[in-house]
């Protein structure tokens, strides 16, 4: 056992090559039996494992600083880095997250979990060294598929400027989350067939010296290289050839799959007939399917995740020109959905809920700005137990306060058809629809609603004293509060479904004060900003009540959801207990 013996990255510097070698398959193998048992990124952490060594052999950290893109390839990073049992122990598995945290060790540099950043960041660092008068090196690793982010771009032209010691090492491994998409990558395929020798050279053309690793899971090569640009006076580029998904047979042949895995992906399947249910997701890609078959003009767009939204290969083909995948670039994403939609397409784009805070600009300038007919679906909206970098609580206070746009909120499967179709055949706004997070609900009854008809409010269940305004996800925590507020308080609640979230119901709000003494809004996602202010802001300056229930503004970190709803008293006992107390029913809520 080598890895048992590295505690640092000064343990890493006493090896010789044929010890790196049995310690890259040990940090595989703790890689595959973290990632099998509690899920995690796979295929970049396997195929990174040569290259983390080598720089931990050649460079000095965290005297020397890496900054590293996304965070999907720091696993070997960190067990190099003292935090090894949280890869070897089963017991420590959950200690450390996925991605890099200074609060873990003094090597993390940034806590980042969203691509492209990590140019713009190491220039930062290194213009902050000289400034200082400081010497050491910055090293930013980025790989191929973050180069198809905005901001990589806006990096590596600043960077290539910098006139001082920046190393940044591009790893190119053919291949993003899925297929890379964009002419940048016909250069990589002339440098890598090249060897680093093609006329044309992206980085050399922004003015970067520029070294070519044609094996960049070869250790020694990788070592000759790192030396040769260690302590550089100039910006560099050092361009890394490696295979994504490397010790593990089925993650080299099916990169895609196995990027991000689920715990367990390693264990043989004993049923392969499981049926699959229905869900939000399947009816999306049936829907979607169907309209792009009705009409030409239909084109489903995303940015670089297609598997977040059930894209497989199969289905992506199945659409042909009829999709488009524009990379990692969230910006560029909206921008080509407004100018479409502008043209008469009807594109529908989907985003990731966390993704989508990339976009703020695009989705206020190029898009509601014009007031281009899109339709926009956030998928994984709501309060989790994620990593602090994915938290998806934020979409609806970034998306509702924008003029223009009109956010929907579903609650069962036929509301959501009805606003797709509703969305994809109008002209005359930018429509988001938050995809539901909640098992599929259907009422069996179609969905005549007609939701050019703006901010009209669904009463589902007439009541007095207490209004229940449960939005999207929350509505069944709506049901579920109004049959307690019965059962423990004699309440016969009034329940409304919002519908919008980026307006309000005013003759419906007014309307409830005749017989209702407080409204209290329910909602998935984070409170400033969101959808029950608008509805605290209406009763200000009368005497109705009204409690928001959501989310605290903050960054959480991997803290289990039940303990998230017991904080933010998001339970039916809990929300009832406020209520009691609110209207002076104190001895109704013991």
């Amino acid at each position: 056992m080598v890895l048992e013996k590295i505690n640092s990255p000064k343990d890493v510097k006493t090896l010789n090559l044929d010890e790196m070698k049995i310690l890259a398959d040990e940090i595989r193998q703790g890689i595959l039996d973290k990632v099998n048992a509690i899920g995690g990124h796979m295929g970049p952490n396997l195929g990174i494992v040569e290259t983390t060594i080598a720089m931990h052999y050649v460079f000095n950290s965290p005297e020397d600083k890496f900054v590293f893109d996304v965070s999907h390839q720091c696993y070997p990073h960190k067990m190099l880095t003292g935090r090894k049992e949280g890869f070897t122990n089963p017991n420590e598995y959950l200690t450390y997250t996925g991605y890099t945290a200074p609060e873990e060790s003094d090597h993390d540099l940034f806590k980042v979990g969203h691509t492209s950043t990590s140019v713009s960041l190491a220039t930062g660092v290194a213009k902050a060294r000289d400034l200082k008068g400081e010497k050491y090196n910055v090293i930013a690793l980025i790989g191929d598929g973050s180069l198809s982010g905005g901001e990589a771009y806006e990096g590596l032209n600043n960077a290539s400027t910098l006139n001082s010691n920046i190393i940044i090492i591009v790893n190119d491994n053919d291949i993003s989350i899925a297929e890379n998409h964009g002419g940048l990558y016909d250069n990589l395929k002339n440098l890598r067939e090249s060897n680093g020798n093609a006329e044309n050279n992206f980085f050399k053309s922004l003015g970067f010296d520029y070294y070519f690793v044609k094996d960049g899971n070869d250790t020694q090569s990788l070592i000759n290289t790192f030396k040769k640009v260690k302590d550089i006076d100039h910006p560099v580029i050092v361009h890394i050839y490696t295979e994504k998904g490397l010790g593990l047979k089925p993650a080299v042949e099916n990169k895609e799959a196995y990027h991000w895995a689920l715990p367990g992906v390693l264990n043989p399947q004993s049923d392969n007939n499981t049926t699959q249910e229905e869900s939000y997701t399947s009816i999306t890609l049936d829907y979607i399917s169907k309209k792009t078959k009705e009409d030409k003009t239909v084109i489903a767009v995303n940015a670089g995740t297609p598997g977040v939204f059930g894209y497989t290969p199969e289905y992506r083909n199945s659409l042909g020109n009829q999709y488009t995948d524009v990379g990692i670039a969230e910006e560029h994403a909206v921008a080509y959905s407004s100018a479409l939609a502008k043209q008469g397409a009807k594109p529908i784009l989907s985003f990731m809920s966390s993704f989508v805070q990339r976009t703020y600009d695009q989705l206020s300038q190029d898009l509601a700005l014009n007031n281009s007919p899109i339709t926009m679906l956030i998928y994984w909206g709501g309060i989790s137990g994620a990593d602090a970098t994915h938290l998806c609580t934020f979409d609806v206070p970034l998306i509702s306060n924008i003029p223009n746009i009109v956010y929907l909120a579903p609650v069962n499967k036929e509301e959501y058809l009805a606003m797709l179709d509703w969305s994809i055949n109008q002209t005359k706004y930018p429509v988001a629809i938050r995809v539901p997070m909640t098992n599929l609900v259907s009422v069996g009854i179609k969905d005549t609603t007609d939701y050019s008809i703006l901010n009209k409010f669904k009463i589902i269940n007439k009541g007095e004293n207490v209004a229940i305004i449960g939005a999207g996800n929350f509505f069944q925590l709506g049901e579920k509060v109004k049959a307690l507020l019965n059962t423990k308080l004699g309440i016969n609640a009034t329940l409304i479904n919002p519908v919008y979230l980026t307006g309000i119901d005013e003759e419906m709000l007014n309307n409830l004060k005749s017989n209702h003494k407080l409204v209290i809004t329910l909602e998935d996602n984070v409170l400033n900003g969101g959808f029950g202010e608008k509805i605290s802001r209406y009763y200000g300056n009368s005497e109705m009540k009204v409690l928001n229930f959501g989310a605290d503004k903050e960054f959480t970190d991997r803290i289990s959801l039940s303990d998230l709803y017991e904080k933010y008293h998001l339970t039916p006992d809990l929300i009832v207990d406020d209520i009691a107390k609110t209207l002076n029913l104190l001895e109704y809520s013991k």
